[in-house]
């Protein structure tokens, strides 16, 4: 999904199903990338020379950042990055699918932390000698790799590998918590149409989501699908026959005053054991969906979605 600079509208909130595709491309996009570098310095000469000039249009890895204390060395981040608050008031250089070349360039960085998948990017700031931190997840236990690395480059390798400790030792935690207990097979949605259930999209059996959902005592019934996502029809779901669906969302329409009425779309699923069972949930925040400092977090509420007889 390689981008130059073109602009992008973002001002989607009057027309939900654009707003809905462009959201959900924009993950499938971020669920795809799977490649990580580090250009132009090798990472030896970046720990000794630590960059003071951040630019990072990767929400996950601007809220790494602010979580190794480098908001000092941060001049710019992403457009849709809104996590940590200390993030609002930074110029805004685009994203996964807009970014602005121009802006970034004017912040004059020394380390643009961006997507694999934007080549054009890479190349424009390769030319103008700009040093590029490229992003990878994939499952896990890359995430936390990346965290390491990123840590590292920015002269915070103390402090990512402390982060890094507190996340599995959350995790390992989580396991013993969790003992023997038996696995609900459960559906993990990341976007659908709003207030409808076409064009869904789930975790197939590879990624962070589905390791998510798996340290999270559950049994992802898409564990055969050797894919990060899916589109899915509601006949597939039938046939899956989910125990448990844990719909994930940061669309900032949906809240607490209004998740039940998101809900209610899936009651004309009614045959499924999770729907006739009222075991639908709808977990909100973007730190399910883009791996980051708060990993761990967003794994103990999908456990305590999948096991909810068994916290205090």
């Amino acid at each position: 999904m390689a981008t130059g600079t073109a602009k992008i509208d973002h001002d989607l909130t009057s027309n939900p199903i654009r707003r809905y595709k462009r959201s959900v491309n924009a993950i499938i996009g971020y669920l795809a990338i799977t490649a990580c570098s580090i250009s132009l310095l090798p990472l030896a000469s970046l720990a000794e020379h630590s960059p003071q000039r951040i630019v990072s249009v990767v929400p996950a890895l601007t809220e790494a950042l602010f979580a190794l204390g480098a908001k000092n060395q941060i001049v710019g981040v992403g457009s849709f990055d809104t996590v940590p608050t200390d993030s609002a008031s930074l110029p805004r250089v685009g994203g996964l699918l807009d970014p602005d070349l121009e802006q970034i360039l004017s912040l004059q960085p020394d380390l643009v932390v961006l997507y694999s998948s934007q080549s054009d990017l890479i190349e424009q700031l390769a030319r103008a000698g700009i040093s590029t931190f490229t992003y990878i997840h994939g499952g896990l236990a890359d995430s936390l790799s990346t965290l390491r690395t990123l840590g590292t480059t920015v002269g915070k390798g103390n402090e990512a590998q402390q982060l890094v400790d507190s996340i599995t030792s959350e995790l390992n935690n989580l396991k013993v918590f969790l003992g023997g207990r038996p696995k609900p097979r459960a559906l993990l949605v990341f976007g659908r149409e709003p207030g409808s259930l076409r064009n869904i999209y789930a975790s197939g059996g590879m990624g962070f989501l589905h390791d998510m959902l798996e340290a999270a005592g559950g049994l992802n019934i898409l564990t055969h699908v050797p894919r990060e996502s899916i589109q899915l029809t509601s006949e597939a779901i039938l046939a899956g026959a989910p125990e448990v669906i844990i719909e994930l969302t940061y669309d900032s329409r949906v809240n607490s005053d209004n998740q039940s009425a998101q809900l209610s779309a899936w009651n004309q699923l009614s045959a499924i054991p999770a729907v006739r069972n009222q075991r639908v949930h709808l977990l909100l925040g973007a730190h399910f969906l883009q791996p980051g400092p708060r990993l761990a977090e967003a794994t103990t509420a999908i456990a305590q979605a999948l096991h909810p007889d068994i916290w205090p």
